[in-house]
């Protein structure tokens, strides 16, 4: 026969077939392990090391730019809510620190690259200032997205939990248990306000505060107005779920529709800087014998702008609220 095989060579085969199965058993036995430790939320985490929840509580509010007590801890109250709700971890001062070393790095190098000072300063401000800024914003962007994404579930493991027969902060509890972050977390740090004094409405208004994102006031609104007047609190919160779901879907059916727009931003901004970077690779006296002339850099800064603006008028095209 063609095909036929002795035994040492089955025995071979069978071998590394046995390898490969018990790699693979391996790999997905620690994988499903570490899967699982990125669900659990910061809070879930820190309280494996402190059993106090109180400081924890102080713990999670501080890395967010508050002050022990939930107070806003800089003087400049949009830029405190900006990093709170950017989801910012890392101390203040560290962050600071980062930016003006990037800042320090880009006035170096295009002095070193024979920019006049001027030219030098406005692009070093432009990245302490300017870029921190759109990161912090990008940032909470998608944070807000992780969050609307993981608030309908939260708002049904709330509902299970009423339907059962718990109060609303026992619920509240569950959610901050079960749920990965960012939602894990924050209700988890409603659940400790309410267990050290502050009652249930404060604390989801904190909540709301502290991430921004936009289906939040409903939530807020209907629990405050169940515990004034009554009412149904888990046909309320179940409907409001229904309607966030078919935001959510209504959102990827428009982002799938506008995903022409965006390939298109993405191209025609890229190839332009690709281009430049082979040219400087492939032919370095192709830009070299005019990168001294002082028109040179006017041009490629108004190109630039024009560029910038054009990828703006793109990104309203395709980014819209519903």
């Amino acid at each position: 026969m063609p095909f036929e095989l002795d035994q040492v060579t089955l025995i071979c085969l069978f071998a590394a077939i046995a390898t490969i199965l018990f790699v693979e058993a391996l790999y997905l036995t620690f994988f499903s392990i570490a899967s699982y430790k990125t669900t659990v939320n910061r809070r879930m985490r820190l309280m494996q090391t402190e059993p106090n929840r109180e400081n924890i509580l102080v713990q999670l509010r501080r890395e967010r730019s508050l002050t022990s007590g939930g107070d806003y801890s800089l003087t400049l109250q949009s830029l405190n809510r900006l990093v709170m709700q950017s989801g910012l971890t890392i101390a203040l001062w560290k962050f600071a620190g980062v930016v003006a070393a990037a800042a320090a790095l880009i006035f170096c190098l295009l002095w070193w690259y024979g920019f006049n000072l001027i030219p030098a300063l406005s692009a070093a401000a432009f990245s302490a200032f300017v870029l921190p800024f759109l990161a912090l914003k990008m940032m909470r962007g998608r944070r807000h997205k992780k969050f609307g994404a993981q608030f309908p579930d939260a708002i049904d493991i709330i509902v299970r939990s009423l339907r059962a027969g718990h109060p609303v902060p026992v619920a509240v509890q569950m959610v901050g248990r079960e749920m990965a972050d960012p939602v894990g977390t924050e209700f988890g740090m409603v659940s400790d306000e309410i267990t050290y004094g502050a009652d249930l409405e404060t604390a989801l208004r904190n909540l709301f505060f502290r991430v921004g994102q936009e289906d939040l006031p409903l939530f807020v609104t209907a629990v405050a107005i169940q515990g004034s007047t009554g009412g149904n609190l888990s046909e309320i919160l179940g409907n409001l779920s229904a309607v966030i779901r078919q935001r959510f879907k209504m959102r990827r059916k428009i982002k799938a529709l506008a995903a022409e727009g965006r390939f298109s931003a993405f191209i025609l901004s890229g190839l332009p800087i690709a281009m430049f970077l082979v040219l400087q690779v492939m032919a370095p006296d192709f830009y070299g014998l005019v990168w001294k002339i002082e028109m040179t850099k006017i041009v490629l800064a108004c190109a630039g702008g024009w560029m910038a603006m054009g990828n703006l008028i793109m990104f309203k095209l395709v980014n819209f609220r519903i």
